[in-house]
C-alpha cells in the first residue's frame, strides 16, 4: 500500500510518521524542502494528544514542557484572576517548540525505507495511479484551488505576535497565563524554568504596539532579562465544506484553522490522525482497499466535530472581543461565575484534552 502526502507542514510529517509505523509506503512531495521554522513559535499539546503521540508516530517526552494550571486574567476586571483550570496529579498540556519536533520527525522519517520525500514540480510527476491514497496538506497548492475552493471563512482582521523572553530562573514555572487585553488576547507560555513563550493577538490598526511594553505592563510572575526577536503572522478561522474528491483527502491546515487563543489547532490535528490511522487499520484487517471509502468514512467520523470544535473556539474569541468593544465586565463576571462550577470547570478541561465526543 502507497500514500502520497502533498506538503511538508508539520501535520504532513507527523501524518507520514504514523503511516509508516503501520508499514505503509509514503513519499511526501514538498514545493519548499526547506520551510522556515522560527525558534519563536511553540506547540501546545494536550494529554490525550501526547499520549498518542508517543505511542503510536514517536516519542517526544524529552522536548515537553509540562503545565499544571491555566490562569485566565481580563484587563476590564481589574487584572483579577476570572478562571482557573489546575490538575494537581497531573499536567493539563503540554509546551514545544515547532522547530524540535519538526527536526525530531524529518529526522526519523530519513531512517526508514517506507519513507521519500521528494521535489513536487506539477500535476503530471504526481502519477496519481501510483497510490492508493493522496492526502493533501498544502492550502497553495493546485489540487487545493482544483477540489477544495469551497469553504467557510471568517477573517479575525488580526495578527498575532510570537516571541520568547528570558527570565530569572524560577523553582517551578508551570503556569499558564491568559490575559484578554484590551486589544487582544496575549498568552504567557511557560517553556522551562528560565524560558516563556509569548502569543499576543491583536486586531489590525495595532501594527505599532510596542509589545515590550506590553508584556512588562501584564507580566505577573518574571523578572526578565531579554526578549527574543519578535514574529508576526495572520489569523483566520477555516473549514472546509467537503474534505475529499476522490481518493484525494483534504488534511491538516486546509481542512480547518483556528484562533490560537486555547492552542488547540495541532491538537485537532492530532486527532484526525488518530481517527484516519483507526480507518485505514480496520480497512487492513479486513483485506480491503485504501480508496475513496477512507476518505468518506474520515469525512462522516470527524467534519461534524471538527466544525462545531471550530466555532466553539471562535464564539469565546467573539465574546471577549465584544466585551473590549464595550468596555463591559459582564461576560467576565459570567465567566467566573461558570469556573466557579466544578461540573463545567471539569467539563471544559475534558474537551479541550479529547475534542468533542459526539
Amino acid at each position: 500500500m502507497k500514500v502520497c502526502i502533498i506538503g511538508n507542514s508539520l501535520t504532513s510529517l507527523a501524518l507520514a510518521k504514523a503511516l509508516i509505523n503501520n508499514e505503509i509506503f509514503v513519499n511526501i512531495f514538498y514545493t519548499n524542502k526547506k520551510l522556515h521554522h522560527n525558534k519563536t513559535r511553540t506547540i501546545g499539546l494536550s494529554k490525550s494528544n501526547i499520549d498518542y503521540f508517543n505511542k503510536h508516530i514517536l516519542d517526544i517526552n524529552k522536548i515537553l514542557w509540562p503545565i499544571k494550571k491555566i490562569k485566565i486574567f481580563s484587563e476590564n476586571s481589574g487584572h483579577k484572576e476570572i478562571i482557573k483550570f489546575e490538575d494537581q496529579n497531573s499536567s493539563l498540556f503540554s509546551i514545544m517548540q515547532n522547530h524540535k519536533i519538526y527536526s525530531r520527525l524529518i529526522s526519523e522519517l530519513y531512517k526508514s525505507k517506507y519513507f521519500k520525500l521528494r521535489k513536487y514540480t506539477n500535476i503530471n510527476n504526481l502519477n496519481k495511479s501510483k497510490y492508493d491514497l493522496l492526502i493533501n496538506c498544502d492550502y497553495n497548492h493546485e489540487l487545493t484551488k482544483k477540489y477544495f475552493s469551497k469553504k467557510f471563512e471568517k477573517k479575525y482582521y488580526s495578527f498575532a505576535l510570537t516571541t520568547i523572553i528570558n527570565h530569572k530562573k524560577l523553582e517551578s514555572n508551570n503556569f499558564a497565563t491568559q490575559v484578554f487585553t484590551n486589544k487582544g488576547p496575549l498568552a504567557f507560555l511557560p517553556m522551562s524554568n528560565s524560558r516563556t513563550s509569548i502569543v499576543y493577538s491583536l486586531r489590525e490598526g495595532n501594527n505599532n504596539v510596542d509589545i515590550k511594553k506590553i508584556i512588562s505592563k501584564f507580566n505577573f510572575n518574571y523578572k526578565i532579562k531579554s526578549i527574543n526577536e519578535i514574529s508576526k503572522f495572520k489569523l483566520k478561522s477555516l473549514n472546509l465544506r467537503s474534505y475529499y474528491n476522490g481518493n484525494i483527502l483534504a488534511f491538516g491546515d486546509l481542512l480547518h484553522k483556528l484562533h490560537p487563543l486555547a492552542g488547540q489547532g495541532f491538537n485537532m490535528s492530532i486527532r484526525d490522525i488518530k481517527n484516519l490511522l483507526e480507518i485505514i487499520d480496520n480497512k487492513i484487517k479486513l483485506g480491503l482497499p485504501l480508496d475513496q471509502n477512507v476518505c468518506s468514512e474520515f469525512e462522516k467520523k470527524t467534519r461534524s466535530k471538527n466544525f462545531i470544535f471550530s466555532e466553539g473556539i471562535d464564539f469565546i474569541y467573539e465574546c471577549f472581543n465584544t466585551e473590549n468593544k464595550i468596555r463591559n465586565s459582564f461576560i467576565d463576571t459570567t465567566v467566573k461565575y461558570i469556573g466557579r462550577n466544578k461540573v463545567i470547570n471539569k467539563y471544559f478541561k475534558k474537551v479541550a484534552d479529547l475534542g468533542l465526543q459526539i
